[in-house]
């Protein structure tokens, strides 16, 4: 197999910390993105104890996890990020001006079209590869949330109750979000930079501290015997999902090290390669950059969002 071609040094974010990249060996993209993310971590323990719904406000911790969200954006991706920051204002416009038969249609249109507007040029402008990171991961995941919510915004506003699923009358939305709370969903600091795609109603609970209550209503706590609502520990959770958390970021590091995205489109590897060979090393490019996503999503829980069940014990 022929020499693995050089990345050139590139980023469309920071560069503070470039010496670290230069130290570790590593695409100082990739170390702004894990840095936002153990900055993101440390984060996520204090706004769990710190802002808490019983210390503040919903309103504060809807501002806390939003500018927070826009500081790593734009660490992250610099300028670039200015995508992010306009399909968020094009589809909270949306979102206030559409009508309601049609705000999921055009939210769609919009989001999926810009989306791949981004995608085409990120092709012409980065030379396809070169970046491990870069503003359309996020941006992806961003469209995502833009149309779901726009889909329940429909779901509880244009439709009667009884033409939806069960499902679907759970995550309805019944009124159209604030600007706080839009920007909040879309950017908040969790989730903004790989990710995960949560629901709406879960969001906002977490944030005004429902969320608990709303899960242990699922497992009928007052038939059960207590006589208030308990208060789960997070303590075995969180320490299981940091080890897989670390373990995602060590796989992420080396991997995506020993097998460059950017050797895939190399002129010699086309040349000198079978097709198969070809297709097998994409395929584990593809699996070297999963880890990545696993380490952001895990980091919802560290602030007390993804709260799945209750146990007893």
């Amino acid at each position: 197999m022929a020499e693995t071609p050089s990345v050139p040094y590139r980023t469309t974010g920071s560069t503070l910390l470039h010496p670290l990249s230069q130290l570790l060996g590593i695409p100082l993209d990739q170390v702004n993105f894990v840095a936002c993310q153990l900055f993101a971590l440390l984060a996520a323990f204090w706004f769990r104890i710190y802002l808490s719904p019983s210390n503040v406000s919903s309103v504060v911790r809807h501002a806390f996890a939003t500018l927070f969200g826009i500081y790593f954006a734009v660490f992250c991706f610099g300028w670039y990020s200015i995508h992010i920051f306009v399909l968020v204002m094009m589809s909270y416009g949306i979102m206030n001006i559409a009508s309601i038969p049609n705000i999921h249609r055009y939210s769609f249109v919009v989001a999926m079209g810009y989306l791949t507007l981004c995608h085409i040029s990120r092709i012409y402008i980065f030379n396809y590869g070169i970046l491990t990171t870069d503003f359309s991961g996020p941006l992806m995941i961003i469209t995502q949330k833009i149309t779901t919510l726009a889909f329940q915004v429909h779901d509880g506003i244009g439709r009667q109750a009884e033409d939806l699923t069960a499902e679907q009358n759970r995550l309805a939305v019944k009124i159209r979000p604030s600007l706080l709370e839009y920007l909040s969903y879309l950017l908040n600091f969790m989730s903004v930079i790989a990710g995960p795609c949560s629901n709406y109603k879960d969001y906002i609970a977490f944030i005004e501290g429902r969320h608990v209550h709303m899960k242990l209503l699922e497992v009928n706590w007052k038939q059960k015997g207590y006589d208030r609502l308990p208060d789960p520990s997070p303590t075995g959770a969180v320490i299981y999902k940091l080890c897989i958390t670390f373990v995602s970021l060590l796989l992420f590091l080396t991997l995506t090290k020993a097998y460059p995205v950017s050797y895939i489109v190399d002129s010699q590897f086309i040349n000198n390669t079978s097709f198969l060979s070809r297709l097998g090393y994409l395929y584990i490019v593809m699996q070297a950059s999963k880890p990545k996503y696993y380490f952001d999503w895990y980091m919802c829980n560290r602030s007390g969002f993804g709260i799945i069940n209750h146990s007893e014990k």
